[in-house]
């Protein structure tokens, strides 16, 4: 699964541990989520919807 989470992230300024503090995960799972290693349980991706403020399919597309 593609993400923009890089993206977001960059454009707020924030490093890894920004968001993983954000979201509750370590910053390891943000380093994960955005090299594609790992895909987010549906609870975490709406999570990550919530603090970028935008619909889960604006930041997570398919292959």
């Amino acid at each position: 699964m593609n993400n923009r989470l890089k993206v977001l992230r960059a454009e707020r300024n924030w490093s890894q541990a920004d968001l993983a503090d954000a979201l509750g995960v370590s910053r390891q799972t943000v380093n994960a989520l955005e090299t594609g290693r790992y895909d987010p349980s549906l609870p975490l991706a709406f999570r990550i919807a919530k603090v970028f403020a935008s619909p889960i399919e604006s930041i997570f597309s398919e292959d």
